[in-house]
């Protein structure tokens, strides 16, 4: 694992792997000391996009009704969506996109980040879906369905529901091709962003998680995957082939369960590691990063990372 510091790649720190002299290296560890990448300010002369926001319903969902907690009703739930619409888009054209789950924490600093891109034409033009989970944590809420649920149910809940609406009520066109659509989030929402383009590549090609929960959260028991997320590195990438997907993933030294031993299947950091281990035996296109001195979903690293890891993700299908 190459260490690499802002005094290695001053100007370039936020890039991470397009630092010309370790362009080669795919596992990287930052930190202790953490510094906001540029890209997360507000540039004179670069266009800003816009963002809007509205409030999805659980009676108007067919996929997700609330979970049950006593019969025969459900807890009904809202969720936030912010959409950022970039001052370069032109209506009736195709546009690349990023799902952001958890997405209202991102909604300070990815708009940002894009317009500082996409000025730069480091990213294609790009709409960014900020979606909220339908609340709760961990096993038994609503978000634990949603994220840690190993399947596409979650997958089909974005493509029937969600693009369409965005799509339709702010005069948006998606386009089709899995390079240009990324997922992303932190923690339980990584693991749901990895778990899109794992079960569907044709739709997601790249992949961008923070703290990602790979371990065993899913509820209710699958007994196809009876160790949740933690199956991804323990026999799901191994066994399965190669599938056309970018993954970059971030873990942090102090992440949560740091000190708790495998039979736990709670520990991020392990989780992570084993992650990049598989991702590299079966010759995947990844990125690792080891944060040190950082927490679960640390929010300098995001602000140091962010620019570099979507430059990353989209750096070989960009027109040069």
């Amino acid at each position: 694992m190459v260490i690499l510091s802002r005094l290695a790649c001053s100007a370039l720190i936020s890039l991470l792997a397009i630092c010309p002299a370790r362009a080669e290296e795919t596992e990287f560890t930052i930190g202790p000391d953490y510094a906001d990448a540029p890209e997360t300010k507000v540039q004179p002369g670069v266009p800003q996009g816009k963002v809007v926001e509205f409030t999805m319903e659980s009676k108007d969902s067919e996929i997700y009704k609330g979970i049950a907690k006593k019969q025969p009703g459900v807890v009904p739930y809202q969720r936030k969506v912010a959409v950022y619409i970039p001052a370069q888009y032109k209506p009736g054209t195709e546009a690349a996109f990023i799902v952001a789950q958890d997405g209202l924490g991102y909604r300070g600093v990815l708009p940002v980040v894009l317009d500082n891109l996409i000025a730069t034409k480091r990213v294609p033009v790009m709409v960014a879906i900020m979606i909220n989970s339908g609340g709760g944590d961990s096993k038994g809420s609503q978000r634990g369905l949603e994220y840690d649920t190993v399947s596409d149910t979650y997958t089909q809940f974005i493509e029937k529901e969600v693009l369409p609406k965005v799509a339709k009520d702010y005069q948006l066109k998606f386009t089709r091709d899995p390079k240009n659509r990324a997922t992303m989030g932190g923690s339980s929402g990584g693991v749901a962003a990895f778990t899109m383009a794992w079960f569907h590549p044709e739709l997601y090609g790249k992949v961008l998680t923070y703290s990602g929960t790979y371990v065993d959260q899913q509820f209710p028991q699958d007994p196809k995957t009876p160790h949740g997320a933690w199956e991804y590195h323990e026999n799901l990438i191994g066994k399965t082939p190669a599938k056309p997907i970018r993954v970059w993933l971030e873990v942090s030294e102090n992440d949560n369960g740091h000190d708790r031993d495998e039979a736990s299947l709670h520990n991020w950091v392990m989780a992570n590691q084993r992650m990049a281990a598989e991702l590299k035996k079966k010759g995947y296109a990844y990125r690792y990063v080891f944060a040190k001195g950082a927490g679960h979903t640390d929010g300098r690293v995001t602000k140091q990372t962010l620019a570099g890891a979507l430059e990353w993700l989209w750096k070989d299908d960009q027109k040069k």
